[in-house]
């Protein structure tokens, strides 16, 4: 398999699909196991031992990736909180750089706030 291929432009579709996914499913977890699975099944498919190590690898930089969405999200809830405590507009300017939505903070689009209860 092409190197660039496996050191560049999975590890890229990883990212991406991870950040995705997280914001969906809120299970940081979940997402690496899944990832897991998907390259566990095409490593079995094709039959190349260096796709098997890469897919542990995935996995982790899908675990990563997706703890720090959950971090950075975490963050920008209580940045906004504070923000909106005390009348300033950093909490617009963040939900637009991020969203171009006009306030997620006051809408809880963020997945921290989904599970609150536990």
């Amino acid at each position: 398999m092409n190197t660039i291929l496996l050191f560049v432009a999975i590890p890229i579709l990883v990212i991406v699909v991870t950040i995705i996914l997280e914001k969906l499913l809120n299970n940081p977890l979940l997402i690496a196991a899944l990832v897991f699975a998907v390259f566990l099944v095409v490593t079995f498919a094709i039959g190349d031992i260096t796709l098997l190590i890469a897919a542990f690898a995935y996995a982790l930089l899908a675990l990563l990736t997706a703890l720090a969405v959950r971090a950075f999200c975490c963050l920008k809830r209580l940045l906004c909180r504070e923000s909106n405590e005390n009348n300033n507009n950093l909490c617009d300017t963040l939900a637009e750089s991020i969203d171009n939505n006009n306030n997620l903070c006051n809408n809880n689009n963020c997945g921290c706030n989904r599970h609150r209860g536990r």
